[in-house]
């Protein structure tokens, strides 16, 4: 059939499985827009309040469902308004197409007006990008977009469209949605090895990051934990892997991870590594990490082994690929001794543990935990407030814990809420500090405007937290622009978008409150009232090592 560009561009996403696109229009995306009114009973679009919210909500939508989620932007400062949430999503591994208007093709390189060259600025960040200088180009790019963005180690891809390709017509013959790259596993040699390694160790301790959620590697983990007696960690990109209270699990490690858990890592003689980074965060000073470990590192991109720390055994493959060829090397074992100090870093970890009274971080995270269920998606801005859901939130199923990792980005969370709820069809929750959700708090228009069920835990400290917690430790309490001293009342703010919302100062009113929130139509938020001296503990110093951890306030 013979199409337009702009028409070739929404059939090929309603061909890829594409339900649901975010965006903002404009100029050089006009003829797209246009298509998306004559195809809305097939492919939906949220109008968000800016670009950013716009891409936040695509990533939290494709971190929720595993599917890669769709952003449309005209050109200009519409595509470099992608730019943060473009690098969100590359940092985390999230599969991503952003598609974005240009001015048409004999005006490029003019300097004409709203033209950027949105692929060179994002090169660094994209999995791959695309400029489509040709009509009879644009569904085979498109197909070939999302196949890398879900192939491998996903990512965001990026396809950039003059606008005279989405005037022009060609012929358009709809096809298979595409699949994945067949996974592989890690070469015999590889695997083998890493197995003479692992059935030797004495003190096993197993890491997995959010690599062991895109391959579906959990239970042939489990099995591997059972089979050599292995407690299990997680980067923060990891959380929802496994479910929160299972027996083996201790929680996040790192800077501010469970204390058992970072103890356990640092004691381990093998440090088992599926689909995580050893970035600066998990390791702190590198050359005190776990100085008596072995490190057998699983991990899809190659890219990763042996990057910041020295891999005993390096294993490229697809987790599930590899754990499947692994698990008939490994032999049966106990480690009584080694289990015994693992009981003895939980008690010490309990023995320090927040049992404060009253509306403190921990007590109000409890609260709500008792209001989800296990299919509720709970997204995180970046900040003090990021830690204490990261430590606390109970997680009961994969892809229900949804937070900026490797990029940090604050104002992240409520387009991601909104994206979540989107591709998950559940009401969604978004833990979030004032600092944070300042940044990016427009879009709470979006969510009143599609009538999105998502409820705001606003953590209302007053300050910019995580900084001043550092100026607090590091800088003798030289408390420079981090008390925000906003006279902001969040709740009239809501009201006045069109959201409802209260304030909460006690336990017992924070109970009320999210009784009322979660029985809301619509987006509820709530101002939870904590001290600005709350500290998120325990805290590796940055560079320092465990020998430095604090665990409470004056160490």
């Amino acid at each position: 059939m013979l199409l337009s560009g702009a028409d070739i561009i929404v059939k090929t996403l309603i061909e890829q499985g594409c339900d649901v696109v975010f965006g903002y229009p404009g100029g050089q995306i006009i003829h797209v827009y246009d298509s998306l009114y004559k195809y809305s009973d097939e492919l939906q679009h949220v109008l968000t309040a800016h670009e950013q919210g716009a891409v936040h909500a695509a990533d939290g939508y494709a971190r929720s469902t595993g599917k890669p989620g769709v952003v449309f932007a005209t050109s200009g400062p519409g595509a470099t308004n992608l730019v943060t949430g473009i690098a969100t999503a590359f940092l985390d591994s999230v599969p991503l197409i952003a598609i974005t208007g240009n001015v048409p093709n004999h005006q490029i390189g003019t300097d004409s007006f709203q033209e950027i060259d949105i692929t060179g600025i994002t090169l660094p960040i994209t999995k791959h990008n695309y400029f489509v200088g040709s009509v009879e180009d644009l569904a085979d790019t498109i197909r070939e977009a999302f196949r890398l963005a879900i192939s491998g180690r996903p990512g965001p891809v990026l396809v950039d469209i003059p606008k005279d390709v989405q005037i022009a017509k060609c012929e358009y013959e709809p096809e298979e949605a595409v699949t994945p790259d067949e996974p592989f596993a890690a070469k015999e040699i590889r695997i083998s090895q890493a197995a003479e390694c692992i059935n030797e160790c004495e003190r096993p301790f197993i890491y997995f990051g959010g690599g062991l959620i895109t391959s579906g590697a959990k239970d042939e983990m489990l099995q591997l934990a059972d089979r050599i007696d292995a407690p299990l960690g997680c980067s923060m990109m990891g959380l929802s892997g496994v479910p929160t209270d299972h027996p083996r699990f201790l929680g996040m490690q790192g800077m501010h991870g469970h204390y058992a858990c970072s103890t356990a890592m640092h004691n381990a003689d093998c440090i088992i590594a599926l689909g995580a980074r050893f970035n600066d965060r998990v390791t702190g000073n590198r050359t005190k990490f776990a100085p008596k470990a072995k490190i057998v590192h699983i991990d899809v991109d190659g890219s990763e082994l042996s990057k910041n720390l020295s891999d005993a055994h390096g294993l490229r493959g697809d987790l599930k690929q590899t754990l499947l060829k692994l698990l008939p090397l490994i032999k049966e074992s106990k480690h009584p001794e080694w289990q015994t100090k693992i009981e003895g870093f939980k008690a010490v970890e309990l023995a320090n543990s927040d049992r404060r009274e009253g509306l403190t971080p921990k007590n109000a995270i409890m609260a709500l935990n008792r209001k989800l269920c296990p299919s509720t998606p709970v997204c995180t801005d970046v900040g003090q407030h990021q830690m204490w859901a990261a430590q606390y939130v109970n997680c009961k199923a994969p892809r229900r814990f949804i937070s900026s990792g490797g990029l940090g980005t604050m104002g992240f969370g409520l387009g991601a809420a909104i994206g979540a709820a989107y591709g998950t069809g559940e009401r969604s929750v978004l833990i979030t500090g004032d600092g944070s959700f300042g940044m990016c708090l427009n879009e709470l228009a979006t969510a009143v405007t599609y009538n999105v069920p998502v409820v705001i835990l606003l953590m209302n400290n007053g300050v910019l937290g995580m900084v001043r917690q550092w100026q607090t430790l590091f800088f003798d309490k030289h408390y420079s622009n981090t008390v925000l001293d906003r006279k902001t009342d969040f709740v009239s703010l809501a009201r006045a978008f069109g959201a409802e919302g209260e304030k909460a100062t006690t336990v017992e009113e924070l109970e009320k409150a999210l009784v009322n929130a979660f029985a809301a139509n619509g987006p509820y938020l709530i101002d939870c009232t904590i001290d600005k001296d709350e500290f998120v503990l325990p805290m590796l110093p940055p560079g320092g090592s465990m020998d430095d951890i604090i665990t409470k306030v004056g160490e």
